[in-house]
């Protein structure tokens, strides 16, 4: 009885020297603890204080990167688990859990180029991992999809350029006839106004002559003098005097009248422009 209480007291012994020897193991039991309890935010202040014991803890640091990424730090679990998965001191199937881990953690940040990497890095070292597998399968078809999907928003962008090329060319064409018929339409409007002024310098050089006429007459009438005998001579009746002057008022009105309707024309061809 006597020996068996003196091993157990050495046994004691021996673990307390153990413990204070290495006392990031005793850190990372109490963050064990913390993780099952789902205290994350404490389990990873016990876990940083093993490390900072011993930082080539594996264990202190695969279990820090899992209770970072609980705490949905997944930046900070991703640089973790690397230094984890980079450890070649560890054996295959804890390496293959750590690139598992490290996946995941690139995964939920949509790296997934870098994730499918991490999953196949697992199954080269454990292939027998039907969760690494999975994993790399579905972010394979998530990656194959958004190549899809960028390859056909390039199609559709190419043909939305092409059509809205296509539409500015159409425009610009509509634009240059729509210049090219004001334009013309310019020009005709020149000619017109040019042809209503000639008409009207023309009417205008009639009346004049009408005028010159009628005044030339009035002379003749002066110098005719004295009335009727010499008018009954020359063979022109005051009847058909008064004749000739009716018919001189009415090519006056109607010259008048041509007048006003050139000065008309070109006033609405003014407004039209």
């Amino acid at each position: 009885m006597r020996k068996l209480l003196y091993i157990l007291i050495f046994t004691l012994a021996a673990s307390s020297a153990a413990a204070q020897q290495m006392p990031e193991r005793r850190l990372v039991r109490k963050g064990n603890r913390q993780f099952k309890k789902e205290n994350f935010d404490r389990s990873v202040d016990l876990y940083m204080r093993a490390l900072g014991a011993d930082s080539t803890s594996f264990e202190a640091g695969y279990n820090l990167s899992n209770a970072l990424f609980r705490s949905e730090r997944y930046d900070t679990a991703e640089q973790t688990m690397m230094r984890a998965a980079a450890d070649s001191t560890r054996s295959d199937t804890e390496r293959a859990e750590a690139f598992y881990n490290l996946g995941n953690t690139q995964f939920m940040q949509k790296k997934l180029e870098q994730a499918l990497e991490s999953y196949r890095n697992s199954l080269r070292l454990n292939p027998s991992d039907m969760d690494a597998k999975y994993n790399y399968a579905y972010t394979k078809r998530l990656l194959d999809q958004q190549k899809n999907n960028q390859d056909q928003n390039q199609d559709q962008n190419k043909g939305q350029n092409k059509d809205q090329n296509k539409n500015d060319q159409n425009q610009n064409q509509n634009q240059n006839q729509d210049q090219n018929q004001d334009q013309n339409q310019d020009q005709n409007q020149d000619q017109n106004q040019n042809q209503d002024n000639k008409d009207q310098n023309q009417d205008n050089k009639d009346q004049n002559g009408d005028g010159d006429r009628d005044r030339q007459k009035s002379d003749n009438d002066r110098r005719d003098g004295n009335g009727g005998e010499q008018q009954q001579q020359g063979g022109i009746s005051p009847q058909e005097q008064e004749a000739m002057l009716d018919a001189i008022q009415a090519q006056e009105d109607k010259t008048q009248e041509k007048v006003k309707e050139k000065q008309g024309i070109i006033v609405r061809g003014s407004k039209n422009w």
